[in-house]
């Protein structure tokens, strides 16, 4: 069983039209400071990243925040962090984010989360981490995604066996217990990336 003291999530700045999204958020956040885990996220106090930052804060926890100069004033950065972290560029972001995290949930959100979510699972898949990634299915968002991955594994170009580089969570209250049971990869091997 993995020891998760960070959690890295990535989500949306937008809160998107279901209000219900909001609410998970925040109740992730909430979780997640009963369980002394630590928020490591995007910095933004708008949308889907700024509701889990105040269900973390609200409840006791701690935050941290890590931003790209640009965005600090586009996404509205938040100001109430336990810790903010503005960076030179989005690379520079993730690469942060991945540094200071010992698991990954990711809620729902737009382009800049698939970008993050696909530059982690690749990561992983090349052996670079074994932390694990678990995806927010909430409402069924992300069921476009994972038929979209078995297509590619159908088609060849995905392996089975990377089917496990994340796992589904269909309640917000599964997202913790997912990360910590989670099973860390072994060594990968050229024959693993295909």
């Amino acid at each position: 069983m993995n020891t998760i003291k960070s959690l890295c999530v990535f989500c949306g700045s937008s809160a998107g039209k279901n209000p219900q999204m909001a609410e998970i958020a925040g109740r992730l956040g909430a979780l997640m400071a009963g369980h002394g885990i630590s928020l490591v996220y995007g910095g933004g106090n708008v949308g889907l990243m700024g509701r889990v930052a105040e269900g973390v804060l609200n409840n006791g926890g701690h935050v941290t925040g890590v931003i790209p100069e640009h965005l600090l004033k586009m996404e509205v950065g938040h100001t109430g962090l336990s810790e903010l972290v503005v960076v030179d560029s989005m690379h520079s972001r993730k690469a942060r984010m991945f540094e200071l995290a010992d698991a990954f949930a990711v809620l729902p959100g737009g382009l800049g989360t698939l970008d993050e979510t696909f530059e982690i699972l690749t990561w992983k898949q090349l052996g670079l981490h074994g932390k694990p990634v678990v995806l927010v299915d909430a409402f069924g968002f992300w069921t476009p995604l994972v038929a979209m991955i078995d297509a590619m594994i159908e088609a060849g170009f995905v392996a089975p066996r990377h089917r496990d580089l994340y796992v589904l969570a269909e309640r917000i209250e599964d997202v913790i217990p997912l990360a910590l049971a989670a099973q860390t990869p072994s060594a990968v091997s050229r024959a693993d990336l295909f």
